[in-house]
């Protein structure tokens, strides 16, 4: 007999994550059951979810799974879980998004010990919690006193119906490095852009960067530089597929959470066969090394060793 699943999230439901993790329950045999919302608007979909929620009978499951955000459901929803296994993706601490990485709200403010007791209370209440790293795991149990026993690892993947090796056509003779981001602060962008800067007057490198970069940093203009602000994946996979190197990042050497995730387009990039520069902390180290074929690291923070990396990279293409 099957195990019967609910699998809950509040993101959206083509979000990657989600569907890796649904998978991942299917293959195991489980029957599963979805709520969640294909609304582009998180209000819409948090209404939705505790509608659905609400009225839904949790007798014939086996154990609960709740995807992303499982603070905005499992302290609020508690008494509808009891004597259910409930399983965790504690894909983000808010605590330390919301005060280390984006700065929203002070340290010891009233928000920041809110998301802290937040944190804490979601953990307390899951048997069994889901990481993207080690080193994330590692904190969730000194900042929250999560159990090692109750952690386990799930590492990101690449969705391979976009992201697969792809025929290199050269129409020039520079070296093409690119880069893409939301451009959230851990990533680095800052470094990226001082280290084009830096190689600003080599007209044998040329930088691709993609994101919405003038929202928040100052572009540095040059003919070395081409600035996309958005491109469909579909666009995105043809241009990874077209540069002699890829930054994968995270670049930011003062967010301690920059040194705890592997970057989402780490992931991208293996899958596409590109050789790419990660920043060197213990979580990108998790999966890769420098014995691996087109991997490299450099110091975060260091836009001089960023810069000096890629002529490294470089000369090894020759």
């Amino acid at each position: 007999m099957k195990k019967k699943t609910l699998f809950i999230t509040t993101k959206n439901l083509d979000y990657l994550r989600n569907t890796q993790e649904i998978n991942l329950l299917k293959k195991q045999n489980q029957e599963v059951k979805i709520i969640g919302s294909l609304s582009k608007s998180y209000p819409k979909r948090l209404l939705t979810v505790y509608t659905k929620l609400f009225f839904q009978n949790l007798k014939k499951y086996d154990e609960v799974f709740i995807g992303f955000a499982p603070q905005l459901i499992l302290p609020f929803w508690q008494w509808k879980f009891r004597k259910k296994s409930v399983t965790i993706d504690f894909f983000i601490s808010m605590y330390d998004t919301f005060i280390f990485d984006r700065k929203k709200f002070k340290k010891n403010s009233l928000f920041s010990k809110f998301f802290h007791y937040l944190d804490q209370k979601t953990i307390s209440l899951a048997d069994t919690i889901i990481c993207d790293t080690k080193e994330h795991g590692k904190y969730f149990t000194e900042e929250f006193n999560a159990s090692p026993k109750q952690l386990h690892t799930l590492y990101l993947e690449a969705d391979t119906t976009i992201y697969y090796p792809r025929e290199k056509k050269k129409e020039n003779d520079f070296f093409e490095v690119l880069y893409f981001g939301s451009i959230l602060p851990l990533q680095g962008v800052d470094i990226v852009l001082k280290s084009a800067q830096i190689l600003r007057r080599n007209s044998a490198v040329h930088f691709t960067l993609i994101g919405p970069i003038e929202k928040k940093y100052q572009k540095i203009e040059s003919d070395t530089i081409t600035y996309l602000s958005w491109l469909p994946q579909e666009q995105l996979a043809e241009a990874i597929a077209q540069a002699d190197l890829c930054l994968a990042g995270h670049f930011n050497g003062e967010i301690q959470k920059a040194k705890r995730t592997i970057p989402g387009k780490a992931y991208i990039y293996q899958a596409m066969k590109k050789p790419m520069i990660l920043g060197d902390n213990p979580a990108n180290r998790e999966l890769y090394s420098e014995d691996m074929e087109g991997i490299y690291f450099v110091e975060m923070g260091n836009p001089q060793a960023l810069a000096e990396k890629i002529l490294e990279v470089k000369g090894e293409d020759k």
